[in-house]
């Protein structure tokens, strides 16, 4: 291992370590709860020090990624941080601008290393998720999906209410069985009453059917490429190191943080709208 890598494991492993105490004080692993998102600025030193720029091996470069490669050292590829900064103000404005539109995007991230900060990410700005596996038919067959999504809402509601009392001591055991199972799978997505405007994707390779699905509904794709990808399917790629935590946290931080954005120009234009509405009223 270089000198280099051993930085970067380093890096990760402290931010880790911080993630985890942060986490034992909530009881949940939530990287976001307390990120100072106000704060939080498109810089470049940031992204050394969490190694955004580290790539995969030479060896396992797709050349449609050479445009955002800076160039080798000691085998592995360094990303070009300059075309990263651009990447994701691109996408950034993008998310900013569809958000404040009232529309949702998705997350999506399926790999281990990634799971929590997508769910932590995403139910930090109010976003729905897939952190399970893409269930085939998501984009596809939207009205299957919305079915079981609709029951699980429909379940969760009636075991609040108590409905299922009536029921043998079986029945209720079956019945919540049964929707602790569509909420492990399904959870993330159970109030997303439509097809999203777009969707945020953490790794290409791992989560290609949600990619498939989202082109052959036209929903626009916003996602993480590093290396060893093919770039050519996303219409916002973001160029940067997809496998440390440290840097996933820093660049997932920007897209939670244009949503927020997003959300917060939405409600200044309906509040804004609801004035003028009243002001309109009053004069006649």
């Amino acid at each position: 291992m270089t000198e280099e890598q051993k930085t970067a494991v380093a890096q990760e492993v402290a931010v880790e370590a911080g993630a985890k105490e942060s986490a034992s004080k909530t009881g949940s692993e939530d990287y976001f709860a307390g990120f100072d998102f106000a704060n939080l600025a498109v810089d470049m030193n940031m992204m050394l020090k969490a190694g955004v720029h580290f790539g995969h091996q030479k060896s396992r470069r797709n050349p449609k990624m050479d445009e955002y490669i800076f160039g080798t050292r000691n085998g592995v590829n360094i990303i070009d941080l300059q075309k990263t900064v651009s990447k994701l103000g691109e996408a950034v404005k993008f998310i900013e601008k569809t958000v404040s539109e009232g529309q949702e995007i998705l997350f999506v991230g399926t790999k281990k290393q990634v799971k929590k900060l997508v769910e932590s990410g995403a139910k930090r700005c109010g976003a729905p998720y897939v952190i399970d596996r893409w269930l085939g038919g998501t984009f596809t067959n939207f009205s299957a999906i919305s079915s079981r999504t609709r029951f699980l809402r429909d379940g969760e509601e009636k075991t609040k209410r108590g409905d299922y009392d009536k029921y043998t001591k079986f029945e209720q055991m079956k019945i919540a069985e049964e929707l602790e199972r569509l909420e492990r799978r399904m959870g993330g997505i159970k109030n997303m009453l439509k097809l999203p405007a777009a969707i945020f994707v953490t790794g290409v390779i791992e989560d290609d059917l949600a990619i498939k699905e989202a082109i052959k509904r036209n929903i626009p794709i916003v996602a993480f490429v590093d290396t060893n990808v093919d770039p050519s399917m996303i219409d916002y790629p973001i160029p940067t190191n997809e496998d440390a935590v440290s840097a996933l946290r820093l660049m997932m931080a920007h897209i939670v943080k244009a949503v927020l954005s997003g959300k917060e120009k939405a409600m200044a234009l309906k509040n804004s709208a609801a004035v003028a509405a009243v002001k309109t009223e009053s004069k006649n």
